[in-house]
């Protein structure tokens, strides 16, 4: 894009709006800001390499005739470092949505990625010509100064917190939507999740997992002391995996659901009382009071523990979404040629031009 450029004299009168503008700007306590669409720049091509860019274009998916006009959002994180897997669950969900033109992508970029937004937005619209999305960039200084360290340093990406702050990110307008990690894949219709009703007023429904061991995620500081264990009295606590949440974003907005997970995330740096990432702060908030969801919409854990990332089978029952949440990536063993089995299911999505033939090794 062409800057405008102004050679005449600054009065001191301009030099104090614009002190006085800038100063108001940098006050203002932005969460992000959005990105819709770029006219093409080979400049801002060029600074991503082919990694990047080397997707294939997905076909183009269209609705059936007995479509409503209703939207479908979705909400997901959108980074260079798992731009693959996100590509691939945006055309998992498309290639098996019954009304894929009804479905509208929240992604949420952050600041300082080393593929800037804009190259990020550019590769999404290569990628998927037809698909309705914006890009929202995410303030990280928002809340870096609420992460703890984690036992796995990718847990303390603060993108991964994103999601404690959809209620400012998206636009007001938007009332419901599904948040999705970037390492799923559906192979089912998006429209059935969306269709799940919250009931008790409740604000988020995920797949529960009542047979974990949920003690397992708090530390003994916070066992031990009642002024924090006892927010889960009078409940029954099951653990719950974020990446996959259908969420009213009306009741979360209007609960400051935000300022109730950071409250937590604030102790937690003074007293230690978890060690898994942005996980326990939802746990503590929600345990207990989420909307069960089948457990066929997060087949999680696929991608191992969070150590070493071995390989895992499927849960006994039917499958919807594929999640490979822990260390191990499908398209990094894949590529390394180390896959396992279930990884395969994943390769069908992929779009990278440049990926391997996924041959594993003899």
């Amino acid at each position: 894009m062409g800057r405008n450029r102004c050679r005449g004299k600054s009065s001191n009168g301009d030099v104090v709006v614009a002190v006085v503008a800038g100063f108001l700007f940098l006050s203002l306590p932005l969460v992000c800001f959005g990105i819709r669409s770029f006219p093409a720049n080979g400049a801002i091509l060029a600074q991503v390499g082919t990694d990047l860019l080397g997707f294939t274009e997905a076909p183009e998916y269209r609705n059936g005739v007995e479509c409503s006009n209703n939207t479908i959002h979705i909400a997901m994180t959108l980074d260079s470092e798992y731009l693959r897997g996100s590509i691939a669950a945006v055309h998992s969900v498309l290639r098996h949505a019954s009304c894929p033109e009804n479905v509208f992508f929240h992604f949420i970029a952050a600041e300082f990625d080393p593929a800037s937004p804009r190259v990020l937005t550019r590769i999404v619209r290569n990628t998927f010509p037809s698909l309705n999305f914006k890009v929202y960039i995410f303030r990280e200084d928002t809340v870096i100064n609420l992460i703890s360290s984690s036992i796995r340093v990718a847990l303390e990406n603060p993108l991964n917190y994103a999601r404690n702050y959809l209620g400012e990110i998206l636009d007001p307008a938007v009332e419901r939507v599904i948040y999705l990690d970037s390492d799923v894949v559906l192979v089912d219709d998006i429209n059935k999740l969306w269709s799940i009703t919250l009931q008790n007023n409740r604000v988020i429904g995920a797949p529960e997992y009542c047979h974990a061991n949920f003690t397992k995620y708090f530390t003994e500081t916070f066992w031990s002391d009642p002024s924090m264990s006892r927010v889960f009295t009078s409940k029954n606590p099951c653990y719950f995996n974020t990446g996959v949440m259908v969420m009213d974003m009306v009741k979360w907005r209007v609960g400051n659901y935000r300022r109730r997970i950071e409250n937590w995330m604030e102790l937690q740096r003074k007293k230690r009382i978890y060690d898994l990432g942005s996980l326990p702060p939802f746990l503590l908030v929600f345990a207990g009071d989420i909307e069960p969801i089948h457990h066929r919409w997060n087949q999680h854990g696929l991608g191992g523990d969070n150590v070493k990332g071995s390989c895992r089978s499927l849960h006994s029952g039917p499958v919807s979404l594929l999640h490979w949440s822990g260390k191990g990536k499908p398209w990094v063993r894949l590529d390394e040629r180390r896959p396992c089995p279930l990884d395969y299911l994943w390769q069908p999505y992929d779009l990278h031009q440049h990926k391997n033939q996924y041959q594993p090794l003899d």
